[in-house]
């Protein structure tokens, strides 16, 4: 029922609180559908784990533009988002506090507010990878706080390239 892409997701959110591995593993599925047929939902679910990225990171500036953008999709598309076993009113207040309390407030994780049969699916999914549905972001592993700046970008630089050589052979 559910696709591997958000379960993935669900286990990076809850399991290795890699936020930007979220963002990741969700924005290719959102990039597989044709431009127009691509849905809302995912883009709140990739803003509120890249809100929570930048948080992580001391970002308040870029976390607040997420945090706002993720409540207005979610508030639009709340019937998309309870179909995938979350409570969008939860979720909906959940965002607003974080908002509201963002420059007070320390970095905590989130957990999505996940229906009964999601949340066993994703404890089950995160036992499976080795990781405890819960646990806190390590907050001195320096690959998982800034994964932007330190991963290897090489297949994402060459496909660039090939694409710039298309562009311009046409």
């Amino acid at each position: 029922m559910y696709s591997k892409a958000y379960l993935d997701f669900l286990v990076y959110f809850h399991g290795f609180r890699d936020y930007f591995e979220c963002h990741e593993v969700l924005e290719e599925h959102w990039k597989e559908a044709p431009r127009s047929e691509r849905k809302p939902h995912w883009v709140a679910l990739i803003q509120i784990a890249v809100a929570l990225y930048h948080q992580r990171r001391g970002n308040l500036v870029g976390a607040k533009r997420m945090f706002t953008n993720a409540l207005r999709l979610t508030k639009l598309e709340s019937e998309r988002i309870d179909e995938l076993g979350i409570d969008s009113t939860v979720l909906i207040d959940m965002l607003q506090k974080r908002l509201d309390s963002l420059t007070t407030e320390p970095f905590e994780d989130m957990n999505l507010p996940l229906t009964a049969e999601v949340l066993e699916l994703t404890k089950k999914r995160c036992e499976k990878q080795g990781v405890i549905f819960g646990t806190p972001s390590n907050l001195v592993d320096r690959m998982l706080i800034s994964k932007h700046s330190m991963r290897d970008r090489t297949d994402v630089i060459e496909e660039r390239l090939k694409q710039m050589e298309r562009r311009a052979s046409k």
